[in-house]
């Protein structure tokens, strides 16, 4: 039974946090860290320019249509040792296949997240943490450079029915929908699953103090 209502909450969430425009797209909820974590790519950026292109396929009928972003990097914060320079970020044209639009106008910065594919090109999607700068909490900017990374090899839990305790030391319960009713909350916006030197991870809280009913955190 618990773990059909856990089943029946994560399909209720996924309705809440995907807009009907793109349900075709779907996304499971991720911690921030998580996103930075997966990542092959974080960068801040500004898009200077868009246009459409047909991404090549070995069969005509099933080639997709791509948005081509041109971008200037202001800061890369991961993915030094894969590619030096991007000039370029790609996405599908298309939103129910994850495709995002951002505005070409080269003065809005965005935190973008993506993957490489085989030919060392960069793709991002809903599904990537892709975010306006002005957006991030002065916590998450800082965490960027190194705070998420630190935290890497550790497990965010993510609760949603009571009870939720820990399961192995390395691991951090995201609580942001117990408290506040919302997936990305105070935790999300704040906060940091680090390991210590002893293999367990905590909450790092960076920033300006945060509100006190959220649990487990503490700094190491």
């Amino acid at each position: 039974m618990r773990v059909s209502l856990a089943n029946l909450w994560l399909a209720l969430l996924l309705t809440l946090v995907v807009p009907e425009s793109v349900r075709g797209c779907t996304c499971a909820p991720a911690h921030p860290q998580e996103h930075i974590c997966h990542a092959a790519i974080v960068i801040r950026a500004k898009i200077s320019s868009e246009k459409v292109i047909v991404a090549p396929s070995a069969e005509p009928f099933n080639s997709i249509k791509l948005i081509q972003y041109e971008i200037k990097v202001i800061k890369m914060f991961k993915g030094f040792e894969k590619i030096k320079d991007i000039q370029y970020v790609y996405t599908p044209l298309d939103s129910s296949l994850c495709g995002i639009k951002l505005e070409a106008n080269n003065k809005k910065q965005y935190l973008l997240t993506g993957q490489m594919s085989a030919d060392n090109k960069v793709y991002i999607q809903l599904c990537n943490l892709i975010e306006p700068w002005d957006d991030l909490s002065f916590s998450h900017k800082k965490s960027l450079n190194h705070r998420f990374q630190m935290g890497c090899e550790c497990k965010i839990t993510t609760c949603y029915t009571v009870p939720c305790s820990l399961q192995a030391a390395n691991e951090c319960l995201w609580t942001d929908w117990l408290i506040e009713r919302r997936l990305y909350g105070q935790q999300a916006r704040n906060c940091a699953c680090i390991m210590r030197s002893d293999g367990s991870c905590t909450w790092y809280r960076g920033g300006p103090p945060i509100d006190k009913e959220l649990i487990d955190i503490s700094e190491p």
